[in-house]
């Protein structure tokens, strides 16, 4: 039965070329194409002898994903299916923006959270993807962002399928290998993960000091509300969370986005704005707005622009750094909240 060859050392990789008969440096050319040159078939690695190869194709796999299906949206952005080596599914975008190009990746297959306002919640936890399933896909999309957009991929943003600091070995494991400086060194200041606020992992975070951005998906600060849109604020209640994000400020300096979809009638009033500012004031953070954007669950609705405007200046008007985000690729449910394992989409080829 094939394993990953990301799962083996290059000490074990030394062992099975000598093993193959191939002399000792064979396995630090085939490391440099696994982990340096983005290689996704070991046909793609023509300084290796062919029965080597060979013998490589039987025992190994080098990429497990298999680009399924592939959507368009008007506004550029483009999400992209991927089925895995046991036939299970997750999506991945590429958004393009300012001249750069963002990447929003999946660590779960499915997710556990089920928070009321997301398509992916509502297929519930299936399973974690392995790191070198979440290698894999980072691989995939950079070859995709020079392949579509004839450019280098800029940002990974964690905020796809999956809650990732649920998963967080084999999620911090593929970071660490994409931006380790001696294979691809993808700087880990254009890497964001997102949590929805899992409290142990957030702590993990920061004794480690890891080098990556921390976003909370809050979306209100008002706890009777937050409970009624995310489950998982039952286990972690805002001062826990509080207390959380006060030791990751203090252990790395570094500031915390927090994104808030707004959402019209519940999150959305002045008192809402003055609830987040008050739980702002304990560290420095930047706000990211989010609209709403539809799934086929129908629980919410959006803001009106009107009381989008009011929360944003409510906000600025207390020095606090606010961005309303444009939604993009709702179109074809592409935008934050609407991934959803589907192999029922069109294939663009162009």
């Amino acid at each position: 039965m094939k394993t990953h060859i990301k799962n083996r050392s290059l000490n074990e990789i030394t062992e099975y070329a000598l093993a193959k008969g191939q002399p000792a440096f064979r396995a630090k050319q085939l490391f440099e194409w696994i982990w340096k040159k983005q290689a996704e078939s070991f046909g793609e690695m023509t300084n290796l002898p062919l029965s080597f190869r060979e013998a490589l194709e039987a025992d190994f796999w080098v990429n497990t994903l298999e680009t399924a299906d592939e959507q368009v949206s008007a506004d550029g952005t483009r999400k992209f299916v991927f089925a895995l080596a046991d036939g299970q599914k997750i999506e991945s975008v590429l958004i393009p923006s300012d001249g750069r190009i963002t990447a929003c990746i999946s660590t779960q297959v499915g997710c556990a959270l089920g928070c009321r306002f997301c398509a992916t919640g509502s297929m519930g936890f299936v399973r974690d993807m392995d790191f070198t399933e979440i290698h894999d896909q980072i691989i995939r999309l950079m070859k995709l962002s020079a392949a579509r957009y004839q450019t280098t991929l800029d940002n990974i943003v964690v905020m796809g399928m999956g809650e990732p600091l649920l998963n967080f070995d084999n999620t911090i494991t593929a970071l660490d290998r994409i931006s380790d400086k001696t294979t691809l060194n993808f700087s880990p200041q254009r890497i964001t993960i997102s949590t929805a606020g899992i409290v142990p992992a957030i702590i993990r975070m920061a004794d480690k000091n890891l080098p990556y951005h921390l976003a909370i998906s809050l979306h209100s600060a008002n706890e009777a509300k937050r409970k009624q849109m995310m489950p998982v604020a039952q286990k972690y209640p805002l001062p826990m969370l509080t207390d959380a994000l006060k030791h990751y400020h203090a252990k790395t300096g570094n500031r915390i986005t927090i994104e808030y979809i707004l959402f019209g009638g519940l999150n959305d009033a002045p008192e809402d704005a003055a609830a987040l500012a008050q739980f702002c004031r304990s560290f420095p953070v930047k706000i990211n707005l989010i609209q709403y954007n539809a799934t086929s669950l129908g629980t919410f609705g959006s803001s009106t622009a009107a009381d989008s405007k009011k929360f944003v200046q409510f906000l600025e008007n207390k020095n606090i750094i606010v961005n309303l985000r444009k939604s993009k690729g709702a179109d074809i449910l592409a935008a934050c909240g609407q991934l959803v394992k589907n192999s029922n989409l069109k294939p663009d080829i162009s």
